[in-house]
């Protein structure tokens, strides 16, 4: 089998790329097709375990569920997670490399094209159609000659390449010209015209900027794909879309401190659809609100600096008096490192050598090094008798007397810590509130209501309502023939 392939690449960032693949892998594959997504380098602290024990970007796995396929390292052969500004962990089909600078990895991408491009061509024989999602915007000069994302692959690859732009940003009509003026003819010549993405309003007042458009460039305008509620219920990419998550209503109150280097926010995502739940994001300079039911602490790319945000936000004395008040604390991953007593990177894992203290809520201590666990989980917990299923995906070891009061038991195996009076609980594993009767169970222990919805079938119904959505804008059968 050899894929036919066509690239989705934007005139920006959080263009709506990412979901606009997914809603093209639903859509073909539901006319029978085997569709891949592909994503040579994402920028993300939000991933997923693949079944190998590699892992990738969060978007590439929501793909993968759009286009009904397991997830693969070669769907995201590149994924790098920024630790600070300028350095982040660089993954390589699904493994570690090493922490890297900016400046550094520059260097280092020619040497990883030749992964990129092997990946592609592994997908490629066992698929019939790969949807290759850019990244950022497919125009920056200064980043072409090591390209291996955008023009550069599509050069590489031979990908013809539809132009996305977001008509919600404005500035569609200049970002498609600039676009083209910035190409050189051989990487115009590989557009085959451009969608415009999040359209509200009425066709006809736009139809003078498609024109100009095509008149500028010669790129046909192939459709106005509208601003899609059903995309709404989808989870977002990266800390570009990360805020806009909220709770479904009034009922328990969780808050959500924003921490640096957020790490799998769409933990979040199945108590933000509960009805019966508030979820609210604190902000930098914000105090934790004292009618907070829980404050729930999420994973985190750079421990110790979101440890040290806490202290240095006021955050740590909040959250000693809300648990003075009753209330409760849960964190997950770096969230549950943090609870303990202190956090070690001896060896700069993840920053400068050193240590941090904890918040103390936990009789437990944590070290930052070793090998990066990286496991998938689907059991019953043995302590809440409820099922569970999610992943681990976290460098260090946790210590303490603590453990031997566990918040799960998987599988005969303690996972986690709950304190001495059971107000205070962490672990390890992210996708726990996606498991339906667990986060049903969660929810009525720390004093709410749960609607025991279907999280996957939720997700599901999206997709396939996002998928009606763009067959009713795109002509799928045009798109197809785009295809090569």
């Amino acid at each position: 089998m050899t894929a036919r392939r066509l690239m989705v690449l934007g005139t920006g960032s959080d263009v709506g790329k990412s979901l606009l693949v997914a809603g093209l892998a639903r859509a073909y594959a539901r006319r029978g097709l085997k569709v891949a997504p592909f994503k040579a380098q994402n920028m993300s602290n939000n991933a997923a375990v693949t079944a190998d024990g590699g892992e990738i970007g969060r978007a590439q796995a929501l793909q993968a569920r759009a286009a009904g396929v397991p997830l693969s390292v070669h769907m995201n052969p590149v994924l790098l997670k920024p630790e600070t500004d300028v350095d982040a962990q660089v993954v390589v089909q699904g493994r570690v490399l090493g922490r890297y600078s900016a400046s550094a990895y520059q260097r280092l991408k020619p040497e990883l094209r030749q992964a990129v491009c092997d990946s592609l061509n592994t997908l490629s024989e066992t698929h019939d159609l790969v949807l290759v999602e850019g990244a950022g915007s497919g125009a920056e000069r200064y980043l072409r000659p090591q390209d291996i994302s955008n023009m550069g692959l599509a050069e590489a690859a031979d990908l013809p390449v539809l132009l996305v732009a977001d008509e919600s940003r404005g500035g569609v009509t200049a970002a498609a010209i600039g676009h083209h003026r910035l190409w050189t003819a051989t990487e115009r010549a590989r557009v085959a015209g451009v969608v415009v993405n999040k359209f509200r309003g009425d066709p006809a007042v736009f139809a003078p900027a498609a024109d100009d458009i095509r008149a500028e460039t010669g790129w046909p305008v192939l459709g106005l794909v509208r601003w899609s509620q059903a995309a709404r219920a989808l989870p977002e990419e990266d800390s570009l879309g990360y805020g806009r998550a909220r709770g479904a209503g009034g009922g328990l109150v969780i808050a959500v401190p924003e921490l640096p280097r957020m790490a799998n926010f769409d933990d979040l995502d199945p108590l933000a659809a509960e009805p019966g739940v508030d979820l609210r994001w604190i902000r930098a300079g914000q105090p934790i609100p004292a009618e907070a039911d829980v404050v729930l602490l999420l994973g985190s790319k750079a421990t110790r600096t979101a440890l040290q945000a806490l202290h240095d936000e006021g955050w740590e004395i909040d959250i000693r008096a809300h648990l003075r008040r009753g209330g409760r604390v849960a964190g997950l991953c770096a969230g549950f490192q943090m609870l303990g007593r202190v956090v070690r990177d001896p060896d700069g894992v993840e920053g400068p050598p050193g240590e941090t203290p904890g918040l103390a809520l936990l009789e437990i201590e944590t070290t930052i090094g070793g090998d990066k666990r990286l496991v998938e989980i689907d059991t019953t917990d043995a302590i809440s008798g409820a099922r569970v299923a999610g992943y681990e995906m976290h460098m260090g070891r946790t210590d303490g007397p603590g453990l031997s009061r566990p918040w799960l038991r998987l599988d005969g195996r303690a996972e986690g810590a709950v304190s001495p009076d059971g107000r205070v609980m962490g672990c390890y594993l992210h996708g726990l509130f996606g498991a339906d009767s667990f986060r049903t169970h969660w929810l009525r222990a720390m004093g709410g209501t749960a609607a025991e919805q279907d999280h996957a079938a939720r997700l599901d119904a999206a997709l396939d309502a996002f998928a009606d959505d763009i067959a009713a804008d795109l002509d799928l059968d045009r798109l197809w023939t785009l295809a090569r």
